[in-house]
């Protein structure tokens, strides 16, 4: 600010109110950044600086495992020269760059993956990277367990299916990695609303039914980097 403009912010008696403002502004960014700094420190830099048109290292790495990860799966599962929409690549990078867990970053690998084709315009991930980017760690390793080891089966009307699946409250416990009781609950109804599962906790015991729906089944072959038919994957026959 010039002197001139002082001199007129002090005819009006409005100049330390200026400077308090500017002076509150710059204490609030700072102990904003300093309190996430505290909460989230690995994206602290990406939050507290928003005006820094970059991406943060821990993002950053995390996009690169993803990646590398990716890599591995198109060139087992893909054909020559397959891409995908850019709709998709960017919000799986963007989804993806939020995590840092291997389990999950696989998930997101085999999402970009089977989101390539020879054509490019195939916009049918777009239902599970809305999912997937709403799941927890811990469900996400449920959803990987109950769909490797539930028995798949084609329904009377010709849809992949599952038997039910059941795991005493113990084995959920060691499938998910809490034994938080009310927790577990949570997350399985969770599932449940994203249609991911058909069932749950029974309502009078502690034992869980977790079997996979279509959907969820779906997802989890899409997630392995898959394409084809979620019926080949498994190797169900039609007949």
């Amino acid at each position: 600010m010039t002197d001139d403009n002082s001199k007129s912010l002090d005819i009006f008696g409005i100049k330390p109110v200026a400077d308090s403002i500017n002076i509150v502004t710059k204490a609030s960014i700072e102990g904003a950044s300093s309190f996430l700094g505290k909460i989230c420190l690995p994206a602290a830099e990406e939050f507290g600086l928003l005006l820094r048109d970059r991406v943060s290292n821990w993002r950053l790495r995390n996009q690169i495992r993803m990646l590398q990860k990716a890599e591995v799966k198109f060139d087992r599962f893909s054909k020559p020269h397959a891409h995908a929409h850019p709709r998709l690549v960017s919000s799986i990078l963007s989804a993806s760059s939020w995590t840092d867990n291997d389990a999950v970053h696989e998930m997101w690998a085999g999402l970009l993956t089977s989101s390539c084709s020879t054509e490019g315009d195939d916009e049918s991930n777009l239902i599970f990277v809305s999912i997937l980017s709403v799941l927890t760690s811990l469900q996400a390793r449920i959803l990987n367990h109950c769909c490797e080891f539930a028995e798949k089966k084609l329904s009377r009307g010709g849809w992949l299916t599952s038997e039910p699946y059941y795991l005493k409250l113990e084995e959920l416990e060691k499938v998910a990695g809490t034994s938080d009781f009310h927790r577990l609950g949570r997350e399985l109804d969770h599932m449940r609303s994203l249609g991911l599962i058909a069932h749950g906790f029974m309502p009078d015991s502690t034992l869980a039914d977790l079997a996979p729906t279509s959907l969820g089944l779906q997802m989890y072959v899409r997630c392995q980097g898959y394409t084809g038919s979620p019926l080949d994957y498994f190797g169900i026959s039609k007949s």
